[in-house]
């Protein structure tokens, strides 16, 4: 075969370890288990309950429906995770004024305690990750990202 049947192969192929979503998926597993490191095995949270807690920790109280799109969470992981944050004493919710079917959630003291206590933890972790990156690297690659996300949103 000539030379345009080896580029339409070439083509045709798609070598994953190079496949930039699946790099990019990948890349995002790791730092997300180096990540759980600090909230799974130090405070047993499960990365659901951590990323729950976060959105709760910048804020008075949102409405369920709100935290999926904010955590990349389906409507059953928020519901879980929200129940165990409430279980734990974490979290507590109540109805939400507009709509019966809705519920608004929020930290309690304690839940506010423990966010207070991990978001340093969290915080070293992120130093650790980006300390192989020049600063100049930091700032393309946040660029990078808000640029990327922002085209596909």
């Amino acid at each position: 075969m000539g030379r345009s049947g080896d580029t339409a192969q070439a083509a045709a192929e798609l070598n994953l370890q190079q496949y930039f979503p699946y790099r990019l998926a990948r890349l995002a597993e790791q730092v997300s288990l180096a990540v759980a490191e600090v909230y799974s095995e130090r405070f047993s949270l499960t990365r659901q309950e951590w990323r729950v807690l976060a959105i709760l920790g910048a804020r008075q109280e949102i409405a369920t429906k709100e935290i999926g799109p904010l955590t990349t969470l389906d409507k059953m992981q928020v519901s879980r995770a929200v129940q165990g944050l409430e279980t734990r004493g974490v979290a507590s919710r109540k109805p939400h004024p507009d709509d019966r079917r809705e519920l608004i959630v929020s930290l309690t003291s304690a839940g506010r305690a423990l966010y207070r206590k991990i978001v340093p933890y969290a915080r070293e972790r992120e130093t650790a990750l980006l300390a192989v990156l020049t600063a100049e690297e930091v700032e393309v690659l946040d660029r990078v990202m808000r640029k990327m996300s922002a085209t596909l949103t």
